[in-house]
């Protein structure tokens, strides 16, 4: 892939630098932003701001996350020359974030979904990687970059988890190449895999049975969906990453084709995670402002959860499953 966008000139030519995750962040996009954040200060001598809405204690072990802001602390009056944007498919992915991308001297849309519809004055965006952290180990690649421990702990991250640990179909030839050469630096496999899969408290684990039990099965099993209120998050006292693999578990049954959980995130307010085995549920999402990959995508719909799933299911119903 060639990733010649002028990024060397955009970052040199700019003094205050924003990196901006999208909203409930994960792996792929706090690895991203954290390699990037590192890459910079190595090859630039720069320290970039980092801007979060919430961190999941999953990943605070990435270098640099620690020095993250978030939303609620940081000066709304605040103007960057740049603001860089890792792993954010869609404008509205950035929430209330967007203020300080919208008064940026200059933007930069790194990412790798194909719905991404390069909403940036300059827009890197490769929808054959199998993540954004992919994207930006190849930045680095063409560009000359040099790596560090930091940054290649992070970009591995990132890759890890937005392929399943390397089981998605997005995993190609050029995706273990990278990971292969990131591990060059001294990262070493086993350790990020127990930090991003082997580290949840028990309350996680006693949610997430919770929410299985309610699943619901339609279509002869071909559809499973789960739902979860704001109350079931809070009985269960776990934190933003409490959804994390979710999806996964039910997609995993033999039967199922296309699975999603519905999550109230505020009154009258639902979040869809998506997933499938063949079917496009990407083009599902997109029907209510959202988007994604073919077999993983994602929504917000302006609805209680129960009207929210009717909508969706209503979409589903005219698929041939």
């Amino acid at each position: 892939m060639s990733l010649d966008n002028n990024i060397d000139y955009i970052i040199k030519s700019s003094k205050k630098i924003l990196i901006i995750s999208h909203i409930n962040p994960d792996g792929d996009t706090l690895g991203s932003m954290s390699g990037l954040y590192s890459l910079i200060r190595e090859n630039y001598k720069k320290d970039a701001d980092m801007l979060l809405d919430n961190l999941p204690a999953t990943y605070e072990f990435l270098p640099a996350i620690k020095n993250a802001k978030f939303y609620n602390t940081i000066d709304k009056s605040l103007v960057y020359d740049l603001v860089i944007t890792v792993d954010v498919a869609a404008i509205d992915r950035m929430d209330e974030v967007k203020v300080f991308f919208e008064k940026a001297h200059s933007t930069l849309n790194i990412d790798h979904h194909a719905t991404n519809n390069s909403y940036a004055q300059n827009n890197i965006v490769v929808p054959e990687a199998s993540s954004t952290g992919e994207v930006i180990a190849s930045l680095a690649q063409e560009n000359g970059w040099k790596m560090n421990y930091d940054a290649a702990l992070a970009l591995y991250t990132a890759i890890l988890t937005d392929t399943g640990s390397f089981k998605f179909s997005n995993t190609s030839p050029k995706t273990l190449e990278t990971a292969a050469k990131l591990l060059e630096y001294g990262v070493k496999p086993h350790d990020v895999y127990k930090w991003c899969y082997e580290s949840y408290p028990k309350n996680f684990f006693l949610f997430q049975n919770y929410c299985l039990n309610k699943a619901v099965f339609l279509k002869n099993d071909r559809v499973v969906y789960t739902e979860i209120y704001k109350k079931d998050v809070e009985k269960f006292a776990v934190g933003p990453d409490c959804t994390e693999g979710l999806t996964e578990k039910l997609r995993a049954i033999s039967s199922t084709e296309i699975a999603f959980i519905a999550k109230e995130i505020a009154p009258g307010m639902t979040k869809f995670s998506m997933r499938s085995k063949n079917t496009d549920v990407s083009a599902i999402c997109a029907m209510f402002g959202g988007g994604g990959h073919k077999l993983a995508a994602g929504c917000v719909v302006k609805s209680s959860v129960k009207t929210a799933v009717d909508k969706v299911l209503a979409q589903i119903e005219n698929l041939e499953l």
